[in-house]
């Protein structure tokens, strides 16, 4: 398989040669990262036929695969709260005691947390002020209301509750579910991995999923996959004949693009490793990249009502055009484009 062929397929499984709805999207690829809500919102509709940002019906957000933010289908609760799962948490961001408070008190603010959010009680402030006007410590609260987690991260991990899709700080409370068995929740997973992010590589998958490579040898043996070699790497990839397409001339990629965070970052043929730490930073943030015929040239940012490029190649007067028209198409309301 050449490079071409692989990039050509990465793009097709990740629905940027032809767009599909919201709900099969986020499905198919795992769940969307969103950290940054803006982010998320921009990889479904680059992606997607469908997504209305102001009203995501069916879909929920919470800390699913490697322990980060994820938009993901409500339907998928009892595969992304599988039994079996393992998570680095802290011990503010589970219900057990920690440093700040002991774990009856917990489980009696987690509990009052519970019933407020099923009572209509949604934002973070407001249960927060409910727990203080029920008792809650100063002290108590570093572990409860944690910026970074706390009991609301517990909540979540029981799969109890969800946040909201808004850049709101509130909750919804979750459905009763009958989480699946480790096993199956991992190969579907899988999946849906080497059906809509293959050709990828063993470490590609365990990179993707934080898992040791052993587990995704394992799941490869008990999944349909083809193989295939380029650049002296194996490749893995469950078939489904895309229909040949051009691969874009221009791709204004999210930050935290699933085409960026699927595969391990020195070994994506989307990204020359001398842009590397221009699109991966050393704070952890994953700048939105720009696609140049299939390869990262440059990273943009929304400001107001201008869109600033920074390229990290010399542009042809027709490519710049070209960007131009890209991004006027994406956003009609902006006023103009900047090269920096």
């Amino acid at each position: 398989m050449t490079n071409d062929e692989l990039r050509f397929r990465r793009l097709s499984g990740q629905y940027l040669l032809a767009r599909d709805d919201a709900h099969t999207v986020i499905r198919n690829l795992c769940g969307i990262q969103s950290q940054f809500l803006s982010n998320a919102f921009h990889a479904l509709r680059i992606r997607s036929t469908s997504f209305d940002c102001a009203r995501p019906e069916g879909i929920l957000k919470s800390w699913t695969l490697r322990g980060t933010m994820h938009l993901f289908e409500a339907h998928d609760l009892p595969l992304m709260f599988h039994q079996g799962r393992v998570r680095k948490l802290r011990p503010c961001d589970t219900l057990d005691a920690d440093e700040w408070i002991s774990a009856e008190r917990k489980r009696l603010f987690a509990e009052m947390i519970l019933n407020s959010v099923r009572a209509g009680t949604d934002e973070r402030e407001a249960l927060k002020k409910i727990c203080i006007e029920a008792g809650m410590t100063e002290t108590e609260a570093q572990s409860i209301f944690n910026p970074w987690g706390g009991t609301i991260r517990a909540l979540c991990e029981a799969g109890k509750l969800t946040h909201a899709v808004s850049e709101k700080k509130a909750f919804i409370p979750c459905d009763s579910f009958e989480p699946m068995e480790k096993e199956a929740a991992e190969l579907e997973l899988a999946r849906r991995y080497f059906t809509h992010y293959g050709p990828a590589t063993i470490h590609d998958a365990a990179y993707f999923f934080g898992s040791p490579q052993s587990y995704v040898k394992k799941w490869l043996n008990c999944l349909p996959v083809l193989s295939t070699q380029c650049d002296g790497r194996t490749y893995y990839y469950i078939e489904e004949n895309p229909e040949h397409k051009e691969i874009p001339a221009c791709l204004f990629l999210a930050g935290f693009d699933p085409l960026m965070l699927g595969y391990e970052k020195t070994e994506n043929p989307f990204l020359p490793k001398e842009h590397l730490r221009a699109v991966f930073s050393l704070a952890g943030i994953v700048n939105p990249a720009l696609l140049i015929n299939g390869q990262t040239a440059g990273k943009w940012k929304r400001t107001g009502k201008r869109i600033d490029v920074t390229m990290f190649e010399t542009l042809t007067p027709a490519m710049r055009d070209r960007i131009a028209q890209t991004a006027e198409q994406l956003w009609p309301d902006m006023k103009a484009v900047r090269f920096l």
